[in-house]
């Protein structure tokens, strides 16, 4: 009798979480390339604050695409090989951002031809990061066993930070003694081109992990699911899985509101709330925000490693958590949290106060993040789903996410135009909200397989 292999949990774990990192990296390698974009691209072409913020969001666009078209790929071709598909996509993208000339053959003056060439990587890249942020933690929600799985899945968070930590260093070695007009004629460039050698590695150890047992059974490859099942849990618990996963995929219907609507609402708000809090303006436009703290172009890029670090080191404290005081709780603690720095900063900016203080209270605000909405989401949204609706749902909820990050992402810059403290003080309101919603709303999931979260929506 096999009993559970926890290193090939733990590998086949960490290998999907690379889509987690490819994730962070592609998202955070613009806050370090910004500046010099909009110097090189935008500002030359007489572009608007709305023009600039459009394109620096621009990969969202693609991601909207990726989240939306992750169930339908993941159903049909597996998690497996859409995770593949996905590092192919960040592949190319990661090399056309930097060299988005490539088709024109020259380098001269820039052209509205190459800010769109540029625009069009960057979108191919956001539809690889919208698959793989929906489907990395799908792939290890489907495989991870219950007692563990929420601490599996905020791996992913984890491996999300942990790629905008290192693209961090990366931007901050490339541009650190350099000239600026180097770092935007060149630095830049290398900044995109970097993301190449982590998408190819994942590419290439996805050849080495197994498809989920669930998609198998979905499949009819039952010896396989059970196969692996058996790995991950031991013989006898894995029997008990097997035919409860089965007995739920043959009573299910594939209709998206068959559990009704009440689940996909759940999920939906949920994706929509992590973003809608603002977390995303902190780390796309970091180094501009402490720039303007008065820190030093180099200064400021150094403040945002020290930013990721904040973020690595909560994230683990969720990990560590996660599957010990719940899910629940650890979203309404890290809202208050959440609201506190905001209106902090918030109300420092109306008082035009600029210094340590507002750091302090970005560092509250995302540390409260990062011990909570951030990774606690990605593990709701992996387990929250009945199995034969899972893809589809998945699909709806991060696609939402996705488009909920353009919307604050790309209105930021003007809306600071507008007010800057009323800015913050929008994102310390939904905060507020979204500690309602979790306390009404969302119910919890701790300890309970795939299959009886499924039991609680089909008793609704």
């Amino acid at each position: 009798m096999k009993e559970r292999n926890s290193l090939y949990i733990v590998v086949i774990t960490l290998v999907a979480t690379l889509g987690g990192l490819l994730f962070g990296y592609d998202t955070a390698v613009i806050s370090g390339a910004e500046k010099s974009i909009q110097a090189y691209l935008i500002s030359s072409l007489g572009l608007s604050s709305l023009a600039h913020g459009a394109t620096i969001s621009s990969a969202l666009i693609g991601c909207i695409i990726g989240g939306a078209v992750s169930g339908l790929l993941a159903s049909r071709f597996g998690r497996k090989n859409t995770m593949f598909f996905a590092a192919i996509l960040l592949f190319v993208s990661a090399l056309g951002s930097g060299e988005p000339e490539f088709l024109f053959f020259t380098k001269n003056e820039p052209t509205y031809a190459l800010l769109y060439m540029f625009n069009f990587y960057r979108i191919i890249g956001g539809i690889g990061v919208g698959l793989a942020s929906a489907v990395s933690p799908m792939y290890i929600g489907e495989i991870a066993p219950a007692d563990i799985r929420g601490r599996l899945v905020s791996l992913n968070q984890f491996a999300i930070i942990f790629g905008m930590l290192v693209v961090y260093f990366i931007n901050w070695g490339i541009a650190n003694g350099q000239t600026i007009e180097w770092i935007n004629t060149v630095g830049w460039r290398r900044m995109f081109m970097s993301e190449a050698i982590p998408a190819a590695i994942f590419g290439i150890l996805l050849f080495f992990v197994p498809e989920t047992p669930r998609y198998l059974a979905l499949k009819n490859k039952d010896s396989k699911a059970l196969n692996i099942l058996t790995r991950i849990n031991g013989t006898e618990k894995a029997k008990i899985i097997f035919n409860e996963i089965k007995n739920s995929v043959e009573k299910s219907s594939t209709k998206l509101f068959s559990y009704g609507k009440i689940v996909i609402i759940i999920g939906i708000l949920l994706s929509i709330f992590q973003q809608f809090v603002g977390i995303n303006v902190a780390l796309y436009y970091a180094p501009r925000i402490f720039e303007s703290m008065g820190a030093a172009k180099d200064a400021s890029m150094l403040q945002t490693v020290v930013m990721g670090l904040i973020n690595v080191v909560f994230t683990c404290v969720a990990i560590a958590t996660v599957d010990k005081l719940g899910r629940k709780p650890l979203l309404m603690i890290g809202s208050i949290g959440m609201a506190f720095g905001m209106f902090a900063i918030g109300t420092l900016a109306f008082l035009k106060i600029i210094g340590i203080s507002t750091l302090v209270f970005i560092i509250i605000y995302t540390a409260s993040f990062m011990m909570s909405w951030g990774p606690i989401c990605w593990v709701y949204i992996s387990e929250l789903f009945p199995n034969k609706i899972r893809g589809k749902a998945v699909a709806v909820a991060v696609a939402a996410q996705w488009a909920a990050n353009y919307f604050i992402s790309s209105t930021y810059p003007a809306m600071m135009e507008f007010s800057s403290g009323l800015t913050y003080c929008f994102y310390g309101a939904m905060s507020i909200l979204s500690f309602i919603f979790v306390w009404r709303m969302v119910p919890e999931t701790k300890g309970k397989t795939l299959e009886e979260m499924e039991q609680l929506w089909s008793k609704k």
